[in-house]
């Protein structure tokens, strides 16, 4: 399994209410099960315009299957490499 970082640009993202954060949390938990294969949404990161988001999955493909699915936009998908942090620098 892979870890990608999704963009998905939603104007308006810093102002989603809790209602519709929910919505859209069940939606995507809704497709994971469905896509019935190895995948997991693992964290998502909301800027004033943007959201990124965390996935494992096999592939590319299926992230973007995940976002056809749901009808959730997909500007970028970009695999992890590494996670680098304050604590690499031993």
């Amino acid at each position: 399994m892979k870890k990608f970082i999704v963009q998905r640009k939603l104007p308006g993202a810093g102002n989603l209410t809790p209602e519709e954060v929910k919505a859209i949390s069940k939606a995507s938990n809704e497709v994971i099960s469905s896509l019935g294969k190895p995948y997991a949404w693992i964290q998502s990161y909301v800027t004033d315009d943007k959201i990124y988001c965390i996935h494992v999955a096999e592939s590319e493909g299926d992230i973007r299957e995940h976002g056809k699915q749901g009808d959730f936009p997909v500007h970028t998908v970009e695999e992890i490499r590494m996670v680098i942090d304050a604590s690499s620098a031993g």
